[in-house]
């Protein structure tokens, strides 16, 4: 019998492909218009929200750390929610999962409001209540994120992920700037208020999406599992993992060119709110400008080309901000490094969401976010030491010459040059293992053995092939993968990994693709003729599949077994 995945259900269709399509073309879909047209207004609130916490922390406090940790504070729930908020956004409707976090984050926004109002605010409940917004935020944005290619058609998904970074980096354009206008001509609470006020348009936009949500015929994981699933597919794919190492570098790197953005205002150029405004948005103008560069950058260069470019161009900006005096300067520094972070960012986003299949689309988004704003919230910790400890000169120029080594990193965490595209199951395949037992789907553990017949003579060939599906078993949801030969019979080889449960053997099944099938191929093309794959599906520890004694109660009485769907 051969060892074949069932036809997965949460699919609507072939892969994302990598096809060229114009930079706004995504816009002539309805549904991606109205959310990704209202999500200017909740990044305008995020921006305004960070403009105003930033600088009341200037007035409260003269530690560059503590205001070095407003970014921190901002970031952290990003990378500690995001995977969990990843899962949840796999498991559920996607809609409704965007919708609760926004209103998490309005409801604590317009609390940290009414506390601003009533001047009960300090250093550590700014910090604290910029945590829990982003705690909305963080489980809102793996589940927009990862929907994004429901409403736009394949060839338009790199445009849309392109699109949907254009739209925080145009609210950041003057986000910033009007920011400190609503601080200077109405306090900090206005500001505050503005951010709780602008997460509304955007959970009605979601409200008019009739989104059809496909149930799988499998029962959800549990969350905890989910987790596991999601963190181990990122650790076995070396796509995923390069990225996500990659991007918790950059993130660390380019960490100064917002958490010190209010010192570089304030001490540097001895400015006030709205040149920390000014900066800030023209950082966003850059940024804008980058996106939509990056087809075109996409076309002309690989992936780790272009990000090289970047971090040197990037390098070279911060390095010129930490040197200098002049406003004009300072804003050409922030246009450059917005430019190529957002260039990077981009293109690391579009790495992952199309190597990856739709089952996991949102925790490898979260997991993609966790490393990106872990870099960055440690990089904000970490260069605000520097800046206490020495000066924020220091702590500029140093993060710059950091960013100039960047490239290097090329040497060995390559990014990969071409896109996976054979990320869905193309091919039905309907065979259901055979089950005579009765069980359950929490019945487990589940060990697979599976017998192959090899000419000795093309065994280094085969164990080289195995070696690929070992990886595709431990990223889909194998445990304990071995493969041994039999000493006796040298022709014989047996493939062996666990499952914690029957239901989580059948989602590994759900879980194969079309690289995945193309790779058991190969492997085929190894055994003997005429002696097919051999599979055995076992029940270890068969706890209520055997009574110990005969009156002992059958936990199992009233199970049937499992037939398909």
């Amino acid at each position: 019998m051969t060892e074949t995945p069932d036809t997965p259900n949460n699919q609507t269709g072939d892969a994302p492909t990598s096809g060229k399509s114009g930079a706004l073309a995504p816009l002539r879909e309805p549904v991606f218009f109205r959310i990704w047209t209202a999500s200017f207004l909740a990044n305008f609130g995020q921006l305004i929200l960070g403009v105003g916490v930033a600088w009341e922390m200037t007035r409260l406090t003269s530690s560059a750390s503590m205001v070095a940790l407003v970014q921190t504070a901002m970031m952290l729930p990003l990378m500690l929610v995001a995977l969990p908020a990843g899962a949840i956004a796999d498991m559920f409707d996607r809609r409704k999962v965007a919708m609760l976090g926004l209103a998490i984050a309005a409801f604590f926004g317009s609390i940290l409001s009414g506390l601003a109002f009533f001047e009960l605010t300090s250093p550590w409940i700014l910090l604290l209540f910029c945590s829990l917004i982003g705690t909305g935020v963080a489980l809102y944005a793996p589940a927009w994120q990862s929907s994004i290619g429901e409403q736009v058609k394949p060839e338009e998904l790199p445009a849309a992920i392109a699109l949907g970074t254009i739209s925080y980096n145009i609210a950041r354009s003057f986000g910033p700037a009007l920011g400190g206008v609503i601080v200077l001509a109405a306090g900090v609470q206005t500001a505050f208020a503005v951010n709780a006020l602008a997460y509304i348009p955007l959970i009605f936009a979601f409200m008019l999406w009739k989104r059809t949500h496909v149930m799988s015929r499998l029962p959800p994981e549990r969350l905890t599992r989910a987790i596991v699933s999601g963190a181990r597919y990122a650790f076995h794919s070396q796509t995923i993992r390069t990225v996500l190492i990659r991007a918790f570098i950059f993130g660390l790197a380019t960490a100064t060119a917002a958490a010190m953005a209010p010192l570089i205002a304030k001490n540097l150029l001895n400015g006030d709110a709205s040149v920390y405004g000014i900066l800030l948005g023209t950082n966003g103008i850059g940024a804008v400008s980058g996106a939509l560069l990056i087809n075109l950058l996409r076309e002309r260069f690989s992936t780790e080309k272009a990000t090289g470019l970047m971090a040197i161009l990037g390098g070279l900006a911060i390095i010129t901000m930490g040197f200098s005096r002049s406003l004009p300067l300072t804003c050409l520094g922030m246009f450059l490094i917005g430019a190529a972070s957002m260039v990077t960012i981009a293109l690391y986003n579009i790495s992952v969401q199309i190597s990856v299949p739709r089952w996991v689309t949102a925790r490898a988004i979260s997991l993609y976010t966790s490393a990106l704003t872990g870099g960055i919230a440690a990089g904000s910790w970490f260069w605000g030491t520097i800046a206490g400890a020495w000066s924020v000169e220091v702590a500029i120029i140093a993060s710059g010459l950091f960013m100039l080594t960047m490239p290097l990193l090329g040497l060995f965490l390559r990014l990969p040059k071409e896109i996976n595209a054979g990320v869905e199951l193309k091919t039905p395949i309907l065979n259901e293992p055979e089950v005579e037992l009765a069980i359950t789907m929490r019945s487990g553990p589940i060990v697979v053995e599976i017998e192959y017949a090899v000419d000795p003579d093309n065994a280094r060939g085969f164990y080289t092939a195995m070696l690929d599906i070992q990886r595709i078993h431990l990223r889909n949801g194998g445990f304990d993968w071995s493969i041994s030969r039999d000493i006796g019979d040298p022709k014989l080889w047996v493939e062996r990994y666990h499952c914690p449960t029957w239901a989580d053997y059948l989602r590994m099944r759900d879980r194969l693709t079309q690289t995945d099938m193309d790779a058991h191929a190969v492997v085929d093309k190894f055994l003997i003729e005429g002696q097919p794959r051999r599979v055995r599906r076992g029940l270890e520890r068969p706890f209520g599949s055997v009574r110990r004694h005969a009156d002992t109660p059958d936990p199992q009485q009233d199970t049937v077994a499992y037939t398909g769907p």
